[in-house]
């Protein structure tokens, strides 16, 4: 196999200001350098001091990392800790008044809560808990909108020990069902609804399905929390309301201290066909992982108001939303709605409105608000904010620019970060006071972090070529199993092809002449064109770079010819177009792929939408495209999309 072809030539550098580095938590491009060497002479010592440092333990370890049963590496195992502790009771001498969340209804209505409040909340629910026979170990499936109450219900669990398992409020009774069984989860925790774009969407529904479904037998009660106030059907064997159970409960609730290596948490990777795949993630190694790029990554401060736009359902939102903004002990947002209710401005309003200074979304989000108003930030004061940041999937370099220079107004620094569920926390990313930025790169390791391009025997490949992300050495917040089925943790991230070494991450890459990683798609997304081996991202970012374009994703289909061809989705600016002027559009794009990347990158079908298949998250479901590309019957599970009816008007265009 020859390595993977990098076609992108991104020449555009943009270094941080004296401004901006002055006040880092990381000063300067020297600075980052020596932290960096620092992990490498002493990874051990480096960690050790840095978890020290930056966390409280009810128990000091004595051993860093335990390697002896590789893969399955342990971090601080003797230590004892708890993360609920760590996010809310440190801050209760030091700043117990300062406001810790402010939600955002999707009505527009704001609540406050501070840190002391929180904590309050948190301890009473947390009672609650332990009155419904919940304990260490046990596990509480948790199906909720985004709100505060799905944060306190999160750091309820971590308070008493219990583990807790995310479901995003999109999946269907089917998927919660398939995750209530594989991690025999006690209880649920849900509401009987949410509201998005402006519309009431029932929830607790699809729990009542679920438990139908069968196997649920492992359920013991439902806690239902009050949000629509909509008709519900009711058990009273086992639901009861959340604020019944808190009635009557104090608001105090001893931390229960818990082995570093305590699952703090299990998440289920979505989009996946088969068995769900739940990622298991430690107590002590996660959060460190979370501290920490919380100060490197985003340069937290105790003044900054911090926005991360995903919804708990993510593993970006356990790590930036429901624990690391929190264990800095900063102000955050949660937000309930969609970023195109009422209109095109709501996040730029909200930016302005709370004098939001670090920002942090995915790309296509982005994406979809050039396409909704370009010029739209322009009419906001957007002088609040510090840092941009990029999370989900490579961001193509047009749309970097636009971010630049339109959000950001050219002075932010955008923190485009790789990372993923399993890794617990960023990797790969720029630090905002000492990273040179490239729009598309994620540039660099963090300190600590052995990233690496690797061929197929495992050999490095040298600087420009392209290969196989892994990463050498195992690290503080990495996943410690897959629930139940090691045997499939091994195969899926340390596989023998790298000599079970490597953590496999699943990402083609390259890394350029100045050491910068540049993400070019998963490796099952990785085309293979007339022997030629091109990342989907960089045709992806050619697309997108023509004005006519908003959106666009490649992927690909079998070819007699060529082995694989080049399929196309294209979201154009303008209305959608039909037949000549389809054609005419479809010829020009192609004339553009080639004049960008070469005639070998040109798409052989194009096929143009009103937007494209995604979750309710925003995640392009890259699995239809290719069913539809390669014109077979879509089977899979397609309740997840947010816009279901797009599958039948992508079938019925190529050009």
């Amino acid at each position: 196999m020859s390595t993977i072809e990098s076609v992108l030539n991104e020449t555009r550098v943009f270094p941080p200001s004296p401004e901006c580095v002055a006040q880092a938590n990381v000063s300067g491009m020297e600075a980052y350098l020596e932290l960096y060497a620092k992990s490498e002479k002493d990874y051990e010592g480096f960690w050790g001091k840095i978890a020290r440092d930056n966390m409280i333990w009810h128990k000091q370890f004595t051993k860093v990392l335990d390697q002896s049963n590789a893969p399955f590496y342990t971090w601080f195992e003797d230590g004892e800790l708890n993360v609920s502790y760590n996010c809310l009771d440190r801050h209760l001498e030091s700043k117990p008044h300062k406001t810790a969340l402010i939600f955002e209804a999707d009505n527009g209505q704001v609540t406050k809560i501070t840190y002391k409040e929180l904590y309050h909340r948190v301890c009473r629910f947390a009672n609650g808990l332990k009155r419904l026979g919940v304990a260490k170990g046990d596990r509480v499936l948790i199906y909720l909108p985004m709100s505060i109450e799905a944060v306190v219900a999160m750091q309820a669990c971590a308070r008493i020990g219990a583990i807790h398992s995310v479901v995003f409020g999109g999946f269907s009774a089917k998927s919660v069902q398939e995750r209530i069984i594989d991690a025999k989860a006690k209880l649920v925790i849900t509401a009987d609804g949410q509201y998005r774009g402006g519309k009431e969407m029932a929830l607790k529904p699809a729990v009542d399905e679920a438990l139908g479904l069968g196997g649920c037998g492992c359920i013991e009660k439902v806690i239902v929390y009050k949000r629509t106030g909509g008709e519900v059907t009711w058990n009273t064997t086992h639901d009861i309301w959340w604020h019944d159970l808190e009635e009557g409960l104090p608001d105090e609730c001893p931390p229960t201290p818990v082995g570093a290596e305590h699952p703090l948490f299990i998440l289920y990777t979505s989009g996946s066909t088969g068995k769900p795949k739940g990622v298991q993630h430690s107590s002590g190694g996660y959060l460190l992982g979370a501290v920490m790029s919380m100060k490197w990554v985003f340069d937290v401060k105790s003044n900054d108001i911090f926005w991360c736009t995903a919804d708990v359902g993510w593993v970006t939102g356990h790590t930036y939303v429901t624990y690391g903004p929190l264990a800095m002990g900063a102000t955050e947002i949660i937000f309930e709605g969609v970023p195109t209710y009422p209109d095109a401005g709501r996040f730029w309003r909200m930016i302005q409105d709370h004098k939001v200074s670090i920002f942090y979304t995915a790309p296509t989000a982005i994406r979809s608000l050039i396409k909704a108003g370009a010029e739209l930030p322009k009419n906001y004061n957007l002088s609040s904010l510090r840092i941009l940041g990029t999370v989900g999937e490579p961001i193509n370099p047009e749309a970097w620019m636009w971010y630049y220079n339109t959000v950001g107004q050219g002075r932010c620094p955008i923190v485009d970060t790789w990372w993923q569920t399993e890794t617990g926390g960023h990797m790969i990313s720029p630090l905002p006071g000492a990273t040179p930025l490239k729009p598309g790169s994620c540039t660099l390791p963090l300190p600590g972090i052995m990233a690496a391009i690797v061929d197929e025997t495992g050999a490095d490949v040298e600087l420009g070529k392209g290969g196989f992300l892994v990463i050498k050495k195992p690290w503080p917040s990495m996943i410690r199993n897959i629930w139940g089925d090691p045997e499939r943790f091994k195969t899926s991230y340390y596989p023998a092809d790298f000599g079970g070494k490597y953590y496999l991450a699943g990402d083609g890459a390259n890394r350029d002449l100045d050491g910068y990683f540049w993400i070019m798609g998963r490796i099952d997304d990785v085309l293979n064109v007339s022997g030629h081996r091109l990342g989907t991202m960089e045709i992806e970012s050619a697309l997108v770079a023509h004005p006519l374009v908003a959106e666009a994703a490649v992927v690909g289909r079998p070819d007699d010819l060529t082995g694989e061809a080049v399929s196309a989705f294209v979201v154009l600016k303008q209305a959608r177009p039909s037949g000549a002027d389809a054609k005419k559009i479809a010829d020009t794009l192609r004339a553009h792929v080639a004049k960008e990347i070469g005639a070998i990158a040109k798409p052989k079908d194009i096929r143009f939408g009103d937007n494209l298949p995604k979750t309710r998250s925003g995640k392009i479901m890259r699995r239809l495209l290719r069913s539809i590309a390669k014109g077979e019957e879509i089977t899979q599970d397609v309740t997840t999309l947010e816009n279901p009816a797009i599958l039948q008007q992508l079938k019925e265009s190529s050009f």
